[in-house]
C-alpha cells in the first residue's frame, strides 16, 4: 500500500510539474480543513502561480494544536476551468499532550506520559482544488506528509477543505 501511495504521489507530482502557470483565480481565501489534523486554513497567492498557506489544527488523535505553514506552487488541472493542482513545502510546530503523543510501547511513553511535549517538523502537500466562481468558494482535497525532527517519525495526513474566496 505504501508503495501504491509513493508512486501516486510520484505520478501526481511530474503531472502537476509538466502543466504551464496561469494567472491565480482568486488572491485570499480562509475556510475549514476536515481530516486527521482539522482546523482552519487560510491561503494567499503572492505570485500567480504560487501561494503561502497557513493551517491552524487540532489533532484529535495527540490531543493537540498543530501549526503549519506551506509554500505551494498551482498549474492548470486536466485542462478544467477552475481545477488546479497544487504541490508544495513547508513546516509545523506543535504542541501534545505527551501520554496521547506517544503510543503504549514507545521507548518515550513512560518519561514523558505527563508531559506537553513540543513537536516541529518538515511538511509537504499535494494537492487539487476546483474554485467555483458562482457562490466563491474553492473545495479541494489534498495529502500532506510530515516528519517530526526531534522525535522523528513520518506521518500521512489527508483533508477535504472549503474555504471562502475574496
Amino acid at each position: 500500500m505504501k508503495t501504491l501511495l509513493r508512486v501516486g504521489f510520484t505520478l501526481s507530482l511530474v503531472m502537476a510539474l509538466a502543466f504551464g502557470a496561469q494567472a491565480q483565480l482568486y488572491k485570499t481565501g480562509i475556510g475549514f480543513r476536515g481530516g486527521v489534523a482539522s482546523g482552519l486554513t487560510i491561503k494567499h497567492f503572492i505570485k500567480s502561480d504560487a501561494a503561502i498557506e497557513g493551517i491552524l489544527s487540532t489533532n484529535f488523535r495527540h490531543r493537540g494544536g498543530v501549526v503549519t505553514v506551506l509554500y505551494e506552487k498551482h498549474a492548470p488541472a486536466f485542462n478544467a476551468k477552475g481545477l488546479q493542482w497544487y504541490y508544495g513545502l513547508g513546516g509545523h510546530v506543535g504542541f501534545h499532550e505527551g501520554r496521547y503523543y506517544y503510543v503504549r510501547h514507545h521507548k518515550h511513553y513512560d518519561e514523558h506520559y505527563d508531559d506537553n511535549v513540543v513537536s516541529f517538523g518538515v511538511d509537504g502537500v499535494l494537492g487539487l482544488e476546483y474554485y467555483i466562481r458562482d457562490i466563491p468558494f474553492t473545495i479541494g482535497a489534498d495529502i500532506k506528509p510530515y516528519f517530526n525532527i526531534p522525535r522523528g517519525g513520518g506521518y500521512w495526513d489527508s483533508a477535504l477543505h472549503v474555504r471562502y474566496v475574496f
